[in-house]
C-alpha cells in the first residue's frame, strides 16, 4: 500500500515537472521571437522597409555596414550610451553600496524616519518629475547638444534610494566580523574595504549590472532632455528616430541591425556574470 502510494506521488511530480517544463518552455519561446525576427531582420538587404516575410529573401551585411558609415550618427548614438552608463554605473554603485552600509550597520536617531521615507519617494516612478527636471537641466545648459552630463546627473542623483537590495545583503553578514575588527585596530574605512567588501562580491556584481542596464536602455528621459538635438541622443531614442513614419520605409532594417549591435553588451555581460547576478538577488532579498 505504501510503494502505491509512493509510486503515486513519484507520478504526480513527474506530470507536474514534465507540466511546468512545457509551460516554461512556451514562454521562453514567446519570449524569444522578437529577438530571433530582429535578428533576420537586420541581415535583409533587398529592401530596407517592412515586410509580411520573416526569412530575408537576400542576407548581407549591408545594414550593419550603414551603421557605421558616415551617413547616420549611430556612433555618436552609440558613444553617449556608453559614456553616460558608465559614469552611471560607476557614480550609483558606489553611492547605493554606501547609504546600505551605512544603514545596516549604524543606528543613528533618525535612520528609520530616513528609510521610511525614501522607501515612500521610491513608490512614485521617476518621469513624474520629467518636465520639473527638464526645466532645471535646460536653465544650467544640460540639454540638447549636452544632454550626455545631464542624464548622467539625473540618474545619479537619487541612486542612494535604490539601498534596498544591497541593504538585504548586507544585513546577513555577521556584525561580529565589524566587531572583531574593531578589537584588532581597524578603522570603519578599513572595514568596509578590506572586511566587506570581499564578502560582497555578488551583491556588487548585481548593483553594476543594474546601475549599467537602466541608462543603456533608457529612452524616456533620453528623448526628453535631448529634445530638438541629433548628436545628443543616446541610441534608444536616437534609433526610435528611425521608426516616424518618414523615415521607417529606408530605415527598418538598419533599426533591426542597430538593435543587435545594442543587444549585444549585456547578453555578453549577463552570460559572464549570470552566477553572481543570482546569488545577488536571493541573497539580497534576505532580511537579517
Amino acid at each position: 500500500m505504501a510503494e502505491k502510494k509512493s509510486m503515486s506521488m513519484s507520478h504526480k511530480r513527474r506530470m507536474a515537472n514534465i507540466a511546468t517544463y512545457v509551460i516554461l518552455s512556451v514562454i521562453s519561446i514567446i519570449w524569444i521571437l522578437p529577438f530571433v525576427f530582429l535578428v533576420f531582420q537586420s541581415f535583409r538587404v533587398e529592401t530596407t522597409g517592412i515586410v509580411n516575410y520573416v526569412f530575408p529573401q537576400k542576407w548581407g551585411f549591408d545594414n550593419y555596414v550603414y551603421l557605421f558609415s558616415a551617413n547616420t550618427n549611430f556612433l555618436q548614438w552609440y558613444f553617449n550610451t556608453f559614456i553616460i552608463a558608465l559614469f552611471v554605473c560607476v557614480l550609483q554603485t558606489i553611492m547605493q553600496f554606501m547609504m546600505a552600509y551605512t544603514l545596516s550597520r549604524f543606528r543613528f536617531k533618525l535612520r528609520k524616519p530616513l528609510m521610511n521615507v525614501m522607501l515612500v519617494l521610491g513608490m512614485f516612478p521617476g518621469f513624474l518629475t520629467m518636465i520639473v527636471l527638464y526645466q532645471v537641466l535646460k536653465t544650467i545648459g544640460l540639454t540638447g547638444d549636452n544632454a550626455v552630463p545631464g542624464l548622467i546627473l539625473v540618474s545619479v542623483a537619487s541612486s542612494g534610494m535604490g539601498y534596498y537590495v544591497s541593504k538585504g545583503f548586507l544585513d546577513t553578514l555577521p556584525k561580529s566580523l565589524d566587531e572583531a575588527a574593531l578589537v584588532d585596530g581597524a578603522t570603519r574605512m578599513q572595514i568596509f574595504y578590506k572586511v566587506i567588501l570581499p564578502l560582497c562580491k555578488p551583491i556588487l556584481i548585481y548593483t553594476i549590472l543594474t546601475s549599467f542596464m537602466g541608462p543603456w536602455g533608457d529612452y524616456i528621459f533620453a528623448s526628453v532632455i535631448a529634445l530638438g538635438s541629433e548628436t545628443g541622443l543616446n541610441v534608444a531614442a536616437g534609433l526610435y528616430t528611425w521608426l516616424s513614419p518618414a523615415m521607417i520605409s529606408d530605415n527598418f532594417t538598419h533599426f533591426c541591425a542597430g538593435g543587435v549591435i545594442v543587444a549585444i553588451p549585456v547578453m555578453v555581460l549577463f552570460m559572464f556574470l549570470q552566477k553572481y547576478y543570482v546569488e545577488g538577488v536571493t541573497g539580497g532579498a534576505v532580511k537579517g
